[in-house]
């Protein structure tokens, strides 16, 4: 380290006429850092009267230091001031951080360029006339590029020389934009606790941004900081939530930035558990608002992805077959096909509530179709409906014994619709459509009852479109006059279901590999052939004919449980990585190989995904997989790496937590250099989004 002194004629030079008060500066050299002290106060100084001393960190090039909390690693400085007895100094304040990423996804809160630390300094009552006074602190400090080295110095000024001039330093270390502001935003806050998470919401000003930087007490952990904003006509309503485990009451540093000017102020307070009796606020009417409208455009597209389109045709058809019906009968289907949405999507807020108080983490889809046996469910059940739809057999419903299942949907009741909202929802549960995945990741860290509120919303989405449909019944006169056309649509309504086996086929087969699917192909040969005899035999109304139906039942229930026990105890797949010339080769995704890769400064194409999840293989098929971008991605030498969430795997469930994600598609480009920041690309992907993305 290096130790210079500064005359007082040369200190008079470097600050221009700042600096009317002859003094001394010892300032340190560092790694990458250069130190000096510099001081605000009257001379002669007045007994008692407090003034302030920075210490200022210069860092070159590529170098950086870290905030009070530095993130996921690093170590904030340390000063140690060593004062002439009797003189005080008040508690070390840092200037307003930055945030960035390190290689291995690492969150950090620091500084490049500049780092100020700043503190009170107070003198005796007092204080000898006429005498030099030395000012010394010894600072230690740890600063990162390609590596991490730690430094220390000691820093020191000299006060002397007879003059009342208030010595300033340079006006770049006294911008308000430096240094929290001095009590609350000028807008209302709303902080509360929920389990495990902090909610941090307000609206703030028109035409601004904000980022929240925590500072946790030492015992307490806390977790990525995930962010909602829904612009509104008073300003921007933003949501932050972070995952914050101990004892100590939240406090973080809010910064608002407004162009090239930054202010910040520090926010928090007693917060107790919401299991006691009371939280410190609730999230604010606007931003619940504006949560709850993202998941209603997230359900009202779910009805665009490929996820529910094979089922829509069900639907369609059900309209044509009530063309004939009055008004207020199809109004009143649609108004059961909405209660089967609905019925769905709040069932599976419950499910989410009873995770998050198990201690689960919740995610969307994945509980579901991660489960190998919810798959076989899922594929028994629309293979049955696809058979009954083809004719071979009728499922009859309580209270109308002879009647088929399309037939009560359209003139004995309203059960049908209900089933087909069921049925409809029950395949959308994997997709991730726009909006819907920012304002699930919001709501799963709320109150149980926003939880509900959001699924209501979500259903709302979903189900708008019939319910204005059936509301509606003008389009009924485009529909030919019923006739036998109807049946054979009927039929063909059962071909778009076997196309939904073939894919559930081939989930299950990418979880527990060829002998599942093979299993599951014996099984679906065992109930075709015990919906023929049921077909068959369901005509007769004799006391032997219900013997016979009710062993043909239980012979389809023992085939279906010893498929679901043998497919449960095979081992789950693993991803293959693809090896061929014109494919992508893909690298399996582990937080250690993408952390070695970003150490190495490589660009990454991170792909999470599931074979559960059709808007994952649409995306795949029509934006990622195709000969434009594999082209682009072999001439940029960039590393394709897929993180497959088809089985459960806790490191991509926390990967997706730290981007304010619950489930997939979620496509991440990591550019070239080390320590970049990623690029989030949206959902749904056209070519045109990935090449964009991975030319920046």
């Amino acid at each position: 380290m290096k130790k210079i002194l500064l005359s007082p004629f040369l200190a008079f030079l470097g600050c221009v006429g700042f600096l009317l008060l002859p003094f001394s500066l010892f300032a340190g050299t560092g790694e990458g850092v250069d130190v000096s002290l510099v001081f605000d106060a009257s001379m002669p100084l007045v007994p008692g009267q407090p003034f302030m001393a920075v210490v200022v960190l210069d860092l070159k090039p590529g170098w950086h230091t870290y905030w009070r909390y530095p993130g996921d690693s690093g170590v904030p400085p340390k000063v140690i001031w060593h004062l002439p007895p009797g003189w005080n100094v008040g508690p070390l304040e840092f200037s307003i951080p930055n945030q960035f990423s390190e290689p291995g996804d690492m969150l950090i809160y620091g500084y490049e360029k500049r780092q100020l630390l700043r503190a009170v300094i107070t003198p005796p009552k007092e204080i000898p006339k006429d005498q030099p006074i030395e000012l010394k602190a010894s600072l230690s400090w740890l600063a990162c590029k390609e590596l991490c080295v730690p430094g220390s110095t000691e820093v020191s000024c000299e006060i002397s020389g007879p003059t009342t001039k208030i010595v300033r330093w340079l006006s770049s270390y006294v911008s308000k934009g430096e240094w929290p502001t001095i009590g609350l935003p000028p807008f209302s806050v709303s902080i509360s606790a929920k389990g495990g998470n902090k909610a941090i919401s307000f609206t703030g000003q028109g035409g601004a941004t904000y980022e929240l930087y925590p500072d946790p007490s030492e015992g307490t952990t806390v977790g990525h900081v995930t962010r909602l904003v829904s612009e509104g006509a008073e300003g921007p309503a933003v949501v932050f939530s972070i995952p914050w485990d101990g004892p100590s009451p939240f406090h973080a540093l809010l910064v608002e930035s407004t162009g090239d000017s930054r202010q910040a102020w520090w926010i928090g307070g007693s917060l107790r558990n919401s299991a006691g009796s009371s939280e410190h606020a609730g999230i604010s009417f606007g931003v619940l608002i504006a949560a709850l409208f993202s998941g209603f455009l997230g359900g009202l597209i779910l009805n665009l992805m490929p996820c529910v389109l094979p089922v829509i045709s069900l639907k369609i058809f059900s309209f044509i077959a009530q063309a004939g019906e009055s008004p207020k009968r199809i109004f009143c289907h649609g108004l059961a096909f909405a209660a089967g949405i609905f019925i769905w999507f709040l069932g599976l807020g419950l499910l989410v509530i009873a995770l998050k108080a198990g201690g689960s983490q919740v995610t969307w889809g994945a509980f579901q179709f991660q489960n190998p046996l919810f798959v076989v469910g899922l594929s028994v059940l629309v293979f049955l409906f696809a058979l009954n739809l083809f004719g071979l057999f009728e499922i009859t419903l309580p209270g109308s014994a002879t009647t088929s299942l399309d037939h009560t949907a359209r003139r004995e009741g309203y059960g049908g619709s209900f089933f087909q909202g069921l049925f409809a929802t029950l395949l959308a549960t994997p997709c991730t459509a726009p909006f819907l995945g920012s304002a699930l990741g919001f709501a799963f860290g709320q109150s149980s009852l926003v939880i509900l509120a959001m699924f209501a919303s979500v259903a709302l989405g979903m189900s708008l479109p019939y319910l204005v449909l059936s509301a509606q019944p003008g389009w009924r006169k485009w529909i030919p006059k019923p006739g036998v056309w109807m049946e054979r649509l009927k039929q063909f309504m059962g071909f778009p279901l076997l196309a939904t086996n073939l894919w559930l086929l081939w989930v299950l087969q990418n979880q527990r590999g060829n002998e599942a699917a093979l299993t599951l192909l014996a099984l679906f040969l065992i109930l075709g052939f015990c919906a023929w005899l049921f077909g068959i035999l369901s005509v007769g109304g004799s006391r032997a004919h219900v013997v016979y139906l009710s062993l043909i039942v239980l012979l389809a229930l023992a085939a279906i449980a010893f498929a679901a026990q043998r497919i449960r105890v095979t081992q789950a797949a693993t991803l293959k990585t693809s090896g061929a010339v014109d494919g992508i080769a893909w690298v399996p995704y582990t937080p250690e190989a993408l952390t070695a890769l970003r150490a190495e400064g490589k660009p990454v194409f991170l792909d999470f995904t599931a074979s559960w999840c059709l808007t994952c293989q649409f995306n795949e098929r029509t934006a990622i997989n195709v000969p434009a971008v594999r082209q682009f991605i072999k001439e940029r030498e960039i590393i394709a790496m897929k993180g497959d969430w088809t089985n459960a795997d806790p490191a991509i469930t926390a990967a997706l937590k730290s981007f304010g994600r619950v489930g997939v598609p979620l496509a991440v480009y990591y550019p070239p250099g080390k320590g970049s920041d990623p690029i989030v690309l949206p959902e749904l992907l056209t070519q045109k989004i990935v090449i964009d993305a991975l030319t920046k």
